[in-house]
């Protein structure tokens, strides 16, 4: 269900934005306009607010962000592990665990996700095809904020997700080719085409990889701003060739070579890193 709705638009000396139907209230971060592109993000954030505006069988902003939250943590998990626990989705939205045992309920009740109990939760193939689209626009998003500007890798994860439910798929467009037609984002996630069609990767976890290789990263799973600007510092990011020297056992840590530099990481760090044998790439 589409809402027009056709109201006054005002901006205080605070940069404080209401308008005469109460639709709208937000808050403008800066109220200069350097090449039109905070008023791009303003006013995809006011957007957001509007389209919370849903009727009860529609997906609303936070259910496609959890629709594609639980496929990033399916996709991130063992292959033996076919369902996400309640608690992750809870530590990765940092939302409580009563508040994602009532979006669950719903979700299921729409058909979007399987619920087991004691086990934990899986997508449909409907909330499969929900949750690409929802990862298309974030990953379009954070590639767009990367490259065109000049976030860090560390930050966009965030600011990507306050965009996202006001970005039409003609922003969208027009953001992809400001920043040169990527086809993953800023962390090497594949972004899926305009179908929801994701493309594979074949990689694995760095700290599964055999001793001796020449290896190239393709991807870093984790979204947390401490962890990626650590990776960064490393030199651990997505296109770097790494050499993998040594791995202690027991989950021990692993030595790489990156070009002349040596580096020693440990196991739970490399667990967040995919690679694939560099001769491949």
């Amino acid at each position: 269900m589409l809402v027009f709705i056709i109201c006054h638009l005002s901006i205080d000396d605070y940069g404080k934005i209401s308008d005469s139907a109460g639709y709208v209230n937000c808050h403008v971060e800066s109220r200069r306009i350097i090449g039109g592109v905070p008023r791009l993000l303003f006013f995809s954030r006011c957007v957001g607010n509007i389209a919370g505006m849903n009727s009860e069988n529609e997906l609303s902003p936070t259910m496609r962000g959890y629709l594609a939250e639980i496929y990033r943590l399916q996709e991130n998990a063992d292959p033996d592990e076919p369902y996400v626990s309640t608690s992750a989705l809870a530590d990765v939205l940092f939302v409580s665990p009563p508040a994602v045992n009532r979006m669950v309920g719903k979700l299921k009740e729409m058909g979007y996700l399987h619920h087991e109990p004691y086990q934990g939760i899986s997508l449909t193939q409907a909330g499969n095809n929900e949750a690409l689209l929802e990862l298309r626009r974030h990953r379009i998003i954070e590639a767009f904020l990367v490259t065109v500007m000049n976030f860090g890798w560390h930050e966009v994860h965030h600011e990507a997700h306050l965009m996202s439910s006001g970005t039409s798929e003609i922003l969208l467009q027009r953001m992809l080719e400001m920043a040169g037609q990527p086809t993953t984002c800023p962390h090497g996630e594949p972004i899926p085409d305009a179908n929801g069609v994701l493309p594979k990767i074949h990689d694995e976890r760095l700290n599964k990889a055999d001793i001796g290789q020449d290896l190239q990263i393709t991807r870093v799973t984790t979204r947390e701003p401490d962890r990626l600007e650590y990776l960064e510092a490393l030199g651990l990011t997505p296109g770097r060739k790494i050499h993998l020297l040594h791995k202690a056992p027991f989950n021990g840590p692993l030595q790489l070579k990156i070009g002349d530099e040596f580096r020693i990481i440990g196991d739970n760090l490399a667990h967040l890193i995919r690679v694939t044998p560099a001769e491949n790439q």
